[in-house]
C-alpha cells in the first residue's frame, strides 16, 4: 500500500504524512529532504544549486545520514532544494531511490506514506490514494514564520512570503515533474482547518478506502 500526499511548501503534508505513517505503521519518506539535502551539501561545497553538474555529483553520493540535519529546515536550504529540484538529471538520480523505498519499505513494513511535490504525478503514479494539500500563500508563509520565529526571533514575515511565492513559481513552472494535483488525488484545502482536523479526515477516507478493499 502506497499513500501519496502532494502540495506547495509549508501546506501541512509534511506534519499529516507523518502522523498518517504513525497511525497505520508505514514507512515514512518526506521526499523533499532529499532535495534539500542535495541543495544543503551544494551550500556547503561553495557551489551553485542552479549548477547541473554540482548538483548531480551531490545527489549522487546522498547518503541516509545526510536527511538528518536540522540545517536542512532553513529558508536557505528550501531556495537551494528547489533549484536543485528543477534539474531533470537530479531528479532522475532521487527518483529510484524513492520508488524503491516506496515499492519495498524497509523493517517489514507492509506500506509507505510519501510526501512531497510530485509523488501521486510522477513517483508513483498508480499509488491507490493520493492526497493534495493547499493552503493560500499567505497562510503558510504565517506558518512557516511561525516555525522559523521559534529559531529566529529576527526572521522577517515579508521575506518569508517572498521566498514561498517565489518557490511556488518555481515548482510549478519547471519542465520536469512540476508542482500540481494528480486527477485522481483528493484535494484538501488547509486554511482554515488545524492539524487535527486534516488528519482526521484523511484517515476518514483512508478507513473507507482499506474497507473497500478487504
Amino acid at each position: 500500500m502506497i499513500i501519496a500526499i502532494d502540495g506547495p511548501a509549508a501546506s501541512g503534508k509534511g506534519t499529516l504524512a507523518r502522523r498518517v505513517a504513525a497511525a497505520m505503521d508505514y514507512a515514512y519518506l518526506d521526499t523533499g529532504l532529499l532535495y534539500r539535502a542535495t541543495g544543503a551539501k551544494v551550500l556547503a561545497l561553495g557551489l551553485d544549486p542552479s549548477n547541473e553538474d554540482a548538483a548531480v555529483g551531490v545527489a549522487e553520493k546522498l547518503g541516509a545520514d545526510d536527511l538528518e540535519s536540522e540545517e536542512l529546515r532553513s529558508e536557505e536550504v528550501g531556495s537551494a532544494a528547489s533549484k536543485v529540484a528543477a534539474i531533470p538529471k537530479v531528479r532522475a538520480v532521487l527518483l529510484a531511490f524513492q520508488r524503491n523505498l516506496a515499492s519495498s519499505p524497509p523493517d517489514g513494513k507492509r506500506g509507505a506514506v510519501l510526501d512531497g511535490r510530485d509523488i501521486g504525478t510522477v513517483v508513483c503514479p498508480d499509488a491507490p490514494i493520493k492526497f493534495y494539500l493547499t493552503a493560500s500563500v499567505e497562510e503558510r508563509a504565517n506558518r512557516r514564520f511561525k516555525q522559523l520565529q521559534e529559531k529566529n526571533p529576527a526572521a522577517i514575515y515579508e521575506r518569508v512570503l517572498k521566498e514561498l511565492e517565489e518557490r511556488d513559481a518555481r515548482d510549478s513552472a519547471r519542465d520536469v515533474a512540476p508542482l500540481k494535483m494528480a486527477s485522481d488525488a483528493i484535494h484538501i484545502d488547509t486554511d482554515r482547518l488545524n492539524a487535527d482536523a486534516v488528519f482526521n479526515a484523511v484517515m476518514a477516507h483512508i478507513r473507507t478506502h482499506m474497507g473497500e478493499n478487504d
